[in-house]
């Protein structure tokens, strides 16, 4: 047909899961969680651990895979398979260290903001560095202003 109209789906396949049912109460508990999987890549990659109210992890969605030092985070990228009443926000930083970047703090602020109108709240958003064990939460150093509880 000539203007026939294509219907697009997006469904969630569900998956054998690769986290733990352990209930994420810091952001510790987040990295021990996440720190094997991010120390995996040479290059900045940022993912969203999508929440239950309880505090357990539904899926890890990872949202951008960048270059050496940067990688691209797009609110709509974040959210559009979120399914949650909260998200916690990753990255790493693969030259080890954890001081947020500008851009960090913009994309901290886009997502924050963006989650408020979705009623989806950012609980935290953790820099991990590299393979050294270094995190910085922003929840922790008060960079974000969070009601939710972790």
């Amino acid at each position: 047909m000539e203007n026939e109209l294509e219907v697009v789906n997006i469904r969630l396949v569900r998956e054998p899961s690769l986290y733990s049912e352990q209930i994420l109460d810091s952001p510790q508990a987040v990295v021990e969680l996440m720190a094997k999987e991010l120390s995996q890549y040479d290059r900045e990659v940022f993912c969203i651990l999508n929440m239950k109210n309880n505090g357990q992890v539904i899926n890890m969605n990872l949202v951008s895979v960048g270059t050496i030092n940067a990688s691209l985070v797009i609110p709509r990228e974040v959210f559009i398979l979120a399914n949650a009443s909260a998200i916690i926000g990753l990255h790493n930083h693969p030259s080890g260290n954890v001081k947020p970047s500008k851009e960090d703090m913009i994309v901290t602020r886009k997502l924050q903001k963006c989650g408020q109108l979705l009623g989806i709240e950012l609980l935290d958003h953790i820099i991990v560095g590299g393979t050294n064990g270094k995190m910085l939460s922003f929840r922790e150093e008060k960079m974000l202003n969070v009601t939710g509880r972790m």
